[in-house]
């Protein structure tokens, strides 16, 4: 079967100069809820492994659809009767595992929402702000956490923040009053989980996801059981594979994130197939992790963010066994969350050339925690790097001129109804019409062909004008600077007000250590000479073809990562740029100094 169905899309020019654009195709029928797909591949296929996790000792283990469905059962009666409610959810401080994700159906099950929270709220905060904020807006019925020794200080902040002491639940460890899941999974189903089943409506809460904050403070979008049914029928729709070939995919991305729990997982429950969660990140000291997976299983759908892909390239390149297991099988190369930078496209591209014996076409697609995350989808061979593709069958976008660019808007099944106890932000996520304002700008591929596509143009909220009058699209000149470096994982873009644009930067540590020659456990010296001069090669050879707004003058590499606890990166590893620009403003200012800084790299 074909990997992708032709785009089928009519556009509408309106007087006010905004664009109408609307897939012609209808959304198939689809399940009520989610509940009812792990019941009906439980029966289809009970033997297939739904999930598998490593073990701990090389080894991983599984759960099938029908062990899950069991599971799912036991655990829907042990949390209804431990108190939790469709107003008194579950809160999952655990990461991806076979725990969470048992305990994750058991709600859906349950006719409870679940609310998945970042590990890193957990584990990597100081002050556990964050879990706190969310916990005294969902009041949780049952809290789980997958060990009580690590998210120990997070179950005392989540204790300590409500008034409703919520039930403890753990994997393993020990903590006074908590129930584990190996002994809630033996609790007998009764008549309260056949009725609570019953009760579950299209438009029943599922999840509340907590936004990455990217750009202000975390909501929680209530995601609906409508919302994860229609956006796996649209996925289905334009990559018709799905229906015939079961996915294979191997991901490390969160499940308290909609990409990873509502589009990867959902994926793999929805059309019986397989997710063999990945404990690696993409991270230097967690990559290895991933690689490790990826020789054991190889992929048919292989999903990730621009910044894995930049780890996995290098190892892709560097062994050829690794390269032609991993191209194997594989269907397409998926990306989405950020610009893929143009360099590292050509090097996957040539990866496939040496690598696999059939084609493997990358895609993507774009969406937001609020739209159950797919809007769109580039479901073409041969899309250009950075198109994000058409609408969904049952999406419809409005493009609405807003400051020079076109905003997109969204309406369609999959659109959140709104953000919890906040009626305000509600109301503002919403025009007149009821479109979901995203604050992201698109533009055409072709103006004159809908069908090609859209291109991401940054969010409009990032950019500015420079002291000139000049818009500077902060997405554009990132994506370029980080692309043409290849030694950088991300950079921030500054000029608001100024005569030039610059940047603060962080280093790309295996990239880096290539360049510089160094050895892998080395870390590379910000003064390094070869460093430098690459760098200001860099800046010289994108100022020869940019003009004031996208020619980046001077660039200081920051020595210290971005900080969670103070919002400069959200969990997921997203740069939030006004964060970041107003606690380093020391470092802007080294920028726009009359002396140049010795730490400042200009221009060669």
């Amino acid at each position: 079967m074909d990997t992708f169905a032709r785009p089928q899309i009519k556009a509408e020019q309106r007087p006010d100069g905004s664009v109408l654009l609307s897939s012609t195709v209808p959304v198939g029928p689809h399940a009520e809820h989610l509940g009812q797909e792990l019941r009906r591949w439980a029966g289809r296929t009970p033997d297939a492994v739904l999930a598998s996790a490593p073990d701990g000792t090389g080894g991983r283990r599984s759960v099938t659809f029908g062990e899950a469905r069991r599971a799912a059962d036991a655990l829907a009666q042990a949390l209804l009767d431990l108190g939790a409610a469709p107003d008194r959810p579950v809160l999952l401080l655990s990461g991806n595992s076979i725990e969470h994700l048992l305990l994750m159906l058991g709600c859906y099950t349950a006719g409870v929402p679940a609310v998945p929270t970042s590990v890193a709220y957990s584990l990597m905060s100081a002050d556990h702000h964050q879990i706190r904020a969310m916990v005294e807006l969902v009041t949780p019925g049952v809290v789980f956490a997958e060990d009580a020794g690590p998210f120990g200080p997070a179950l005392d902040a989540v204790l300590a923040a409500t008034g409703a002491t919520p039930a403890v639940v753990m994997a393993t460890g020990s903590r006074d009053g908590a129930h584990r899941v190996e002994d809630l999974l033996a609790t007998v189903p009764g008549p309260d989980v056949a009725r609570a089943f019953d009760a579950i409506a299209p438009d029943s809460v599922a999840k509340i996801l907590f936004t990455s904050g990217s750009t202000g403070t975390p909501k929680g979008v209530l995601t609906t059981q409508r919302m994860l049914t229609s956006n796996q029928q649209m996925m289905r729709e334009v990559w018709p594979f799905l229906v015939d070939e079961p996915p294979v995919l191997v991901d490390w991305l969160p499940w308290s994130h909609t990409f990873g729990g509502s589009h990867n997982l959902n994926m793999a429950l929805t059309n019986g197939g397989t997710l063999h969660i990945d404990a690696g990140r993409p991270t230097p000291a967690a990559f290895g992790h991933t690689v490790d997976a990826l020789r054991g299983i190889a992929p048919t759908v292989y999903v990730n963010v621009p910044a894995g892909y930049a780890m996995l390239v290098p190892h892709l390149e560097k062994d050829a066994e690794l390269a032609r297991h991993f191209f194997s099988r594989l269907r397409l190369l998926f990306y989405a969350a950020a610009a893929l930078p143009q360099a590292l496209w050509d090097r996957l591209e040539r990866l496939v050339e040496q690598h696999a014996d059939h084609p493997v076409p990358f895609t993507s697609s774009w969406g937001t925690t609020e739209t159950a995350p797919a809007a769109t989808s580039a479901h073409w061979a041969g899309a250009r790097c950075g198109c994000i593709g058409v609408p969904l069958p049952g999406v419809t976008l409005k493009l609405v001129p807003e400051g020079g660019k076109r905003e997109i808007r969204i309406t369609g099944p999959g659109i959140t109804p709104g953000y919890l106890d906040r009626p305000d932000a509600t109301a503002a996520a919403f025009d007149d019409e009821g479109f979901y304002r995203t604050g992201d700008a698109v533009v055409f591929v072709d103006d004159t062909d809908p069908n090609q596509g859209l291109m991401f143009d940054g969010r409009i909220a990032e950019d500015f004008k420079l002291m000139t009058g000049t818009w500077v699209s902060v997405a554009t000149v990132r994506g370029a600077l980080v692309s043409a470096a290849r030694v950088l994982s991300d950079a921030v873009i500054a000029g608001h007000d100024r005569d030039e644009v610059t940047a603060i930067a962080w280093l790309h540590p295996s990239e880096s250590r290539a360049l510089c020659g160094l050895d892998a456990d080395t870390e590379v010296p910000l003064d390094h000479p070869v460093l430098r001069a690459h760098l200001g090669d860099t800046l010289a050879e994108l100022g020869t073809t940019s003009g004031s707004a996208g020619r980046v003058a001077r660039l200081i590499l920051a020595a210290d990562p971005p900080d969670l606890d103070a919002g400069e990166i959200t969990d997921k590893g997203y740069i939030n740029q006004r964060v970041v620009l107003d606690r380093r403003s020391d470092l802007v200012e080294r920028l726009y100094a009359p002396v140049v800084d010795a730490a400042v790299i200009t221009s060669a």
